[in-house]
């Protein structure tokens, strides 16, 4: 009776691992701060600094021992608020963080060709994240801020075929919804050990002749 959208689930996990197929060209704003520190008026092939009319430093643009470009921009108060990063394997994001350092919003395209958006709380914890493949499948994925497990998956697959799936706290997939390719709706519910308890496919009403 159940079926699985087998689609949506790889959809799910690889939006999941948006971020984190990122994770090579992250790294928390202090750090890259602390990457290269030179005097404010330095200019040199490696490092170029942008200052206001108090010499304070506004923004650097920069190529890390890593082999990564990245352009920071700081507040007044000198916050590194946003980042434009592009690794050495070719991943690039955008980055933009709160006056704590917590990044609160990733944009990016990972070296794989996934690119995405994902949101974060105010504790840098990732909240969402909207994702698509390089086969244009597309999928949203909502977490959970306490467990970081996602609770709700929307995605379409690349047959146009869209999918709801809501899971429980322990990331169990418990709801389905589907509509298939051929325009028929489907429902299906199942325990937290993954068995199928309820469903409720729609056929066609069909008529004899009289």
């Amino acid at each position: 009776m159940r079926n699985p959208r087998n689609w949506l689930y790889s959809a799910l996990v690889a939006a999941g691992g948006f971020a984190g197929g990122l994770t090579a060209i992250q790294f928390a704003p202090r750090d890259a701060l602390a990457a290269r520190h030179h005097n404010v008026r330095t200019v040199t092939a490696e490092e170029f600094e942008l200052v206001d009319n108090r010499g304070e430093r506004r923004a650097a643009l920069q190529v890390t021992p890593r082999g990564m470009v990245d352009l920071m921009m700081f507040d007044g108060d000198g916050n590194d608020r946003a980042e434009f990063r592009v690794a050495r394997e070719g991943g690039s994001s955008v980055n933009f963080y709160d006056t704590k350092g917590h990044q609160r919003v990733l944009v990016g395209e990972t070296s794989s060709g996934r690119d995405g958006l994902a949101i974060y709380d105010t504790a840098g914890r990732q909240l969402a994240t909207l994702s698509a493949a390089t086969d244009n499948q597309a999928s949203l994925t909502l977490y959970d801020a306490q467990t970081g497990r996602a609770r709700a998956g929307l995605g379409v697959a690349v047959n146009g075929e869209p999918a709801l799936v809501l899971f429980d706290e322990q990331g169990r997939d418990r709801l389905e919804v589907h509509v298939g390719a051929n325009g028929k709706p489907g429902i299906a519910l199942a325990d937290a050990n993954g068995k199928s308890i309820a469903g409720l496919p729609v056929h066609e009403a069909t008529t004899s002749a009289q």
